[in-house]
C-alpha cells in the first residue's frame, strides 16, 4: 500500500515538474511580445502572459499548435482571416487562425483595445493586476467563474508582474536596454538541492570586509565599484535592510514598481537625486537605512565616497555625518576610520574578549 502510494506521488511530483518547465519555457519565448504589446496597447504584460498560459495550455493546446491562437479568440462576424473549428462552449466553433504566434498576441491587445465592453479596463492602472484580472471576467472574456483567480495564481507562481515593470521603465526610456528578469521559483525538491548546495559552498567561504551574506555569490562583480564584496543575486540585508545589487542599465523606476514603492522613496532611501538608468552597478535600498551600523567604523578604501560608505555598511548617511563630524563635502582619507555609531556609544561599550 505504501509502496504505492509512493509511486503515485513521485508520478504527480514529476507530471506537475514537467508542466511548470514548459510553462516556464513557454513564459521566456513569449514575455519580449507581451512587453512589446504593453507598450504599444496597454495590455499589462502579466495579464497577457498570463491568459496566454491559461488559454494555450502554456502552447499545448490543439488551438495553438493547427493554428497560432494562443488566446482562445473566436472568429466575430468581422474576421476575414483564415478559420479553423474547435469545441468549445458549444460543437465545432469558429476561432481565428493566425499566421505566427506574435499576430494573435497583437490581435489579443487590440482585440481588448477597440470593444466597449472593455474600455473600463484601461482606467485601471497597469500593475493592478487583480482588478485586471477580475474586469475580463466582469466584462464577459471568460465564463469560469474561478478565471481572475485561476489568472493571479499563474501571476504569483511565476511573477509575472516584473514584466509590467520592465514595460513600464522603457515606456520613460525607449533606449533601455533588455533588463535581467527574476526567476521563477524552483520546486520544492529543488529548492532543497539548491540550499544544500549552497550551505556546502558557504563553508569553503572565509570571512572578510564589512558584510558578506551567506548565499549565493554573484560572479559578475568584478567591474563593479563594490567588487572588493561578495553580493548575493536578487533582494538581501545589509545591517537589516533590504537591498540588492542593480546592475548598469537598470531602470530604478522598475526596481520601485518591482518593489511596490515609489521613486521618489528609493531615490531618498539610497541618497539620489533625479536619476532612473543606472550608469553602472550599484547596491539599491528598497528600505531607509538604519541609524546605527552593526559594525562600530568601517575602514576607507581607496576611491571610496562617504555614499559609498553609506550604502556598503547600511547606515544613513547623515547619521555618518553627525558620528564624524563631517558634511557632504568631506572626502574620507583611504585608511581611516569612519565611525558608524556615535563615539561616546563605542567608549562605553566594554571591551570584547
Amino acid at each position: 500500500m505504501k509502496l504505492t502510494v509512493t509511486i503515485i506521488l513521485l508520478f504527480l511530483f514529476f507530471q506537475m515538474h514537467g508542466q511548470n518547465s514548459k510553462t516556464i519555457a513557454y513564459i521566456d519565448q513569449y514575455k519580449e511580445i507581451a512587453i512589446n504589446e504593453m507598450i504599444r496597447s496597454g495590455v499589462p504584460a502579466a495579464i497577457t502572459l498570463a491568459q496566454a498560459v491559461l488559454e494555450s495550455q502554456s502552447g499545448e493546446s490543439a488551438l495553438v499548435k493547427r493554428s497560432n491562437n494562443h488566446f482562445g479568440i473566436k472568429c466575430k462576424p468581422e474576421w476575414t482571416g483564415a478559420r479553423t473549428f474547435h469545441d468549445d462552449d458549444a460543437k465545432g466553433e469558429c476561432f481565428r487562425v493566425y499566421d505566427n504566434s506574435e499576430a494573435s498576441f497583437k490581435d489579443h491587445s487590440d482585440f481588448l483595445r477597440t470593444r466597449t465592453h472593455y474600455q473600463f479596463l484601461f482606467n485601471l492602472s497597469p500593475t493592478d493586476t487583480e482588478a485586471w484580472a477580475k474586469g475580463l471576467k466582469k466584462a464577459g472574456y471568460a465564463t469560469a467563474p474561478t478565471y481572475p483567480q485561476k489568472l493571479l495564481k499563474i501571476i504569483k507562481d511565476y511573477q509575472l508582474d516584473q514584466y509590467n515593470s520592465i514595460a513600464l521603465a522603457r515606456i520613460k526610456s525607449p533606449t533601455l536596454p533588455i533588463i535581467a528578469t527574476t526567476p521563477v521559483d524552483a520546486t520544492p525538491i529543488e529548492k532543497t538541492i539548491t540550499t544544500i548546495q549552497d550551505k556546502e559552498s558557504e563553508s569553503d567561504i572565509t570571512e572578510s570586509e564589512t558584510y558578506i551574506p551567506a548565499a549565493k555569490r554573484n560572479n559578475d562583480q568584478q567591474n563593479s565599484k563594490y567588487g572588493h564584496l561578495n553580493y548575493p543575486e536578487g533582494l538581501f540585508t545589509i545591517n537589516n535592510t533590504g537591498v540588492l545589487l542593480a546592475k548598469a542599465g537598470s531602470s530604478l523606476l522598475a526596481i520601485a514598481n518591482q518593489y511596490n514603492i515609489s521613486l521618489s522613496k528609493l531615490l531618498l532611501y539610497n541618497d539620489m537625486t533625479e536619476v532612473d538608468i543606472l550608469k553602472e552597478d550599484q547596491l539599491i535600498y528598497i528600505e531607509r537605512k538604519q541609524k546605527k551600523g552593526e559594525n562600530e567604523f568601517h575602514i576607507v578604501k581607496q576611491g571610496e565616497t562617504l555614499n559609498d560608505i553609506s550604502q556598503i555598511t547600511g547606515v544613513r548617511l547623515e547619521s555618518i555625518l553627525l558620528y564624524n563630524k563631517w558634511n557632504r563635502s568631506t572626502l574620507p582619507t583611504p585608511g581611516s576610520k569612519v565611525y558608524l555609531k556615535s563615539p561616546v556609544e563605542i567608549k562605553t561599550t566594554p571591551n570584547k574578549k
